[in-house]
């Protein structure tokens, strides 16, 4: 039904920063992992309500910067009663197995203005794939906010088994939007 990661977010730290701040501190009341697919022809959205997020991002050196986004899968919500009961199944994101999907960014990159890649893998139920996620970054004073969005194909890593293995009752693009705001750490 819907992978994804994001989280990936991280690709906030990338930007030419006037701290030289190397740690960055998301702040999930501010932030937001979200998902977005289409069921029997109905679009559909939802979020991941737990994450943990490390950056490490040298303002001078963003191709030496690196981040770890762990999505507890298991915090998976659409408003949907019973697509929300069936996303920790076997069938979907199989929680009895992994709970958490990883997305690690090795690097970042600048594409000039505010834009910028974050270059690295994304990692659900055991499947790892490359992965790019185009994001815009704006940072005031030591508070960097990051958006950006990627079209991933859910059965490329392995979401949605069996009958759910086509596109004929949920599509198999899923979309992953990040909404993050993190902090430079103090004493960095």
């Amino acid at each position: 039904m819907i992978p994804f990661r994001l989280a990936l977010a991280l690709g906030l730290f990338a930007a030419p920063l006037a701290a030289q701040a190397a740690d960055w501190t998301v702040d999930p009341a501010k932030s937001r992992i979200g998902f977005s697919g289409t069921q029997v022809g109905a679009p559909f959205k939802g979020r991941f309500t737990r994450y943990d997020a490390r950056i490490d991002f040298d303002p001078a050196k963003p191709d030496a910067g690196k981040a770890v986004v762990l999505i507890d899968l298991t915090s998976a919500e659409t408003g949907d009663k019973q697509r929300d009961e069936a996303l920790p199944q076997a069938d979907w994101f199989n929680t009895s197995k992994d709970k958490q999907a990883r997305f690690e960014a090795t690097r970042f990159v600048a594409k000039g203005g505010d834009a910028y890649d974050a270059v690295g893998t994304l990692t659900i139920r055991g499947l790892r794939k490359d992965v790019t996620l185009p994001f815009t970054l704006t940072v005031s004073g030591g508070t960097a906010h990051a958006v950006g969005h990627l079209d991933l194909v859910r059965t490329d890593y392995g979401v949605g088994q069996g009958s759910w293995a086509n596109d004929s009752m949920v599509a198999l693009q899923v979309g992953v939007d990040i909404d993050v705001t993190a902090s430079a750490k103090s004493g960095g």
